[in-house]
């Protein structure tokens, strides 16, 4: 296989890991910090986890190793969407294992939490693993979104460890995974298995953090992606002058990504689902905001502009929340048979006007017809909506532009509106991780095994301090149960570790509230370019406007 210079150079990259867990295994001891409980609903969640709840934070030091020495067997699994690190992680947690003694094993289970349940593996030696060092992708063993949630699963995973003699199991995802990590954890523990488990924090969506996870991997490089992607189109924007564009980046649940991307490009419009939700924002009035600004610099001859659109924009919108519950009610059960059986769009259209409410039918109303189609005729297994399929860059852009030509007859408006529309998801998932990415991602992995060794089970990998240079970052891990809370998911009450929004009154949607004004009026844009790395540190190891501003630098 043809290598490009690139990825030549990578592979020969030597990540950098916290003070603490440099200088040999035999240097790495222990340090036990206070009890933990969970974040919300501590008696449930104790009730769930009485084996593995209310562990103790755990923090790595330099000091004599005193873990017991014995054969590890470790299996591995990729879990969920893809973000740029994940190979790094499983690096570190390789040169660790081999570092502590030549004879321990890594397996890897290919296809996710599937590759455990069918016992597809893949033993990694250095050859193998030496092919996938600081890349991006997660090809090293395939991905998948299966949870590990039932007795039979848990039954069937107990077995396979058992076969290959597992001592534990690392599971790399977001938060969904990490809680079935948690679960996992207490099942292996409550039928004394032996087996340890262990979480990694990863999603590109940014919204697994808190007090003690500063950030999931591969957030920094995704952000920057996309940053340099928006960079380019504010660029060419400000050449041709003729087009306002409507970029929609990922983050269905939280828009932590759309408002990094905004701090680092200062586009004219970018939405926060968290603040449209705070302020119960209706789709006219959103669709206003962003033909204000499109009115003003219109009238000054500006006929251009860049708006970030969240992915899950559409969710935060109350009005539309309830059309789409309606819509899941009106097609039910057999209802979905019924409905499709209508001849053509105009009985279809009919069919929808009488079965919702008038007030959810006012909003259906003043959708553009491709997305109204798109509501009905694209959905899930389960006859739901697929929210995520909304355009929603076409959708507000074609609402600006009819909102435009009103303000037009009235005379206010001057300038001439034409869109172009961009969704950037994929194309930051698997991008070369930057060196920060490469670096926390390895340690992670490295801190991983660490807390095999000294005997955890049911913790998070946890790197912090990382604003800092990686001399200064502080390695240990936290019990997942103390992330976790009760939330209603398919009508039962299911502890899931709490998704972290976007903060309203934190300091990165403060700065951006106080510059947005001027943004929406002028040509601010910024161009952050492409992806260091090499060069000097305050360049190639920079980390995310969101995490300086959140750390006060």
């Amino acid at each position: 296989m043809d290598l490009s210079p690139l990825q030549k150079a990578r592979y020969e990259y030597s990540p950098k890991l916290p003070g603490m867990l440099r200088g040999g295994i035999s240097e790495i001891s222990v340090q036990v910090g206070a009890p933990t409980e969970s974040v919300a609903d501590q008696e449930k969640i104790k009730a769930l986890f009485p084996n593995t709840y209310g562990k103790n934070e755990i923090t790595f030091v330099k000091d004599s190793n005193t873990s017991a020495a014995k054969k590890q067997v470790v299996g591995v699994i990729l879990s969920g969407g893809q973000a740029p690190g994940g190979h790094n992680v499983i690096c570190g947690l390789y040169d660790a294992i081999k570092a502590t003694d030549r004879n321990n094993v890594l397996l890897g289970f290919k296809g996710g939490p599937s590759g455990l349940i069918e016992d597809s593996y893949i033993e990694f030696t250095d050859e193998y693993i030496n092919a996938y060092r600081n890349t991006g992708g997660f090809d090293i063993i395939g991905s998948g979104r299966t949870k590990l949630e039932t007795e039979d699963q848990f039954k069937i995973v107990t077995e396979v460890a058992k076969k290959h003699g597992l001592t534990a199991i690392v599971i790399i995802g977001g938060d969904d995974s990490n809680t079935n990590a948690a679960v996992l954890a207490e099942y292996m523990a409550a039928h004394n298995t032996g087996v340890q488990v262990i979480g990694c924090p990863k999603t590109i969506d940014g919204d697994l953090k808190n007090e003690d996870i500063e950030a999931s991997f591969g957030f920094d490089t995704a952000t920057k992606t996309y940053s340099e992607l928006i960079g380019n189109i504010e660029r060419d924007a400000n050449s041709a002058k003729k087009y306002w564009h409507f970029i929609k980046v990922m983050g269905r649940s939280a828009s932590h990504v759309a408002l990094e991307c905004a701090l680092e490009t200062q586009p004219n419009i970018c939405l926060i689902g968290e603040e449209v939700a705070a302020k119960k924002m209706s789709l006219a009035q959103i669709a206003n905001y962003i033909a204000d600004s499109v009115e003003k610099r219109g009238n000054n001859g500006e006929n251009f502009g860049v708006a970030i659109i969240p992915e899950g924009i559409v969710e935060f919108v109350p009005e539309f929340s309830k059309l789409i519950a309606e819509i899941n009610e009106l097609l039910a059960g057999k209802k979905t048979e019924e409905f499709n059986a209508l001849p053509d769009w105009a009985a279809k259209y009919e069919y929808i006007r009488k079965g919702l409410s008038g007030e959810s039918f006012a909003v259906f109303e003043i959708l553009p017809g491709f997305v109204q189609q798109q509501l009905f005729l694209e959905r899930d297994p389960h006859g739901n909506v697929q929210v995520s399929l909304i355009e929603s860059e076409k959708l507000f852009s074609e609402m600006v532009r009819k909102e435009l030509e009103k303000r037009k007859a009235a005379g206010t408006y001057k300038g001439k509106f034409g869109s172009q529309h961009h969704f950037f998801g994929y194309e930051g998932r698997c991008a070369f991780p930057s060196n920060f990415d490469a670096d926390y991602c390895y340690s992670l992995g490295y801190n991983a095994f660490m807390l095999i060794q000294y005997g955890c089970t049911g913790y998070l990998s946890k790197v912090s301090n990382i604003s800092k240079p990686a001399e200064e970052w502080v390695a240990g891990g936290m019990p997942i149960t103390k992330m976790m809370n009760i939330e209603r998911r398919n009508g039962e009450d299911k502890p899931v570790i709490r998704k972290a929004l976007v903060e309203l009154d934190g300091a990165p949607f403060k700065y951006f509230e106080a510059h947005r004004d001027e943004w929406a009026e002028k040509t601010a844009f910024t161009y952050p370019g492409a992806i260091q790395y090499f060069g000097p540190a305050e360049v190639c190891d920079l980390t995310t406007r969101t995490l300086a501003l959140e750390k006060g630098e």
